[in-house]
């Protein structure tokens, strides 16, 4: 595989590991016990640390990276593996 194109796979993985860590660990100001800002959403979060966002994208992006990429090493699921829909050969 090129490296431009390892680069490009991680950086998807990355970036939806980083959608999927967002809402982890986030509290409104009602759970933070803050009185809520006039304007602000019910739902809006009291406070964002966007570092440790980004650490635990790059932790579970990696891994995930790494599983991808071992798999495309060693072959251990394929195309074959996952054609359920096609009709059994004769």
């Amino acid at each position: 595989m090129k490296p431009g194109s390892i680069l490009a796979i991680y950086l998807l993985f990355w970036v939806m590991s980083f959608f999927l860590v967002i809402p982890f660990g986030v509290r409104t100001d009602e759970e933070a016990g803050v009185e809520r800002m006039p304007g602000h959403a019910e739902s809006a979060p009291h406070r964002f640390n966007f570092g440790r966002a980004v650490l635990h994208a790059t932790l579970l992006g990696s891994a995930l990276f790494a599983l991808f990429y071992l798999n495309y090493i060693y072959g251990w699921v394929s195309v074959d593996m996952l054609d359920w829909a096609a009709p059994p050969e004769k």
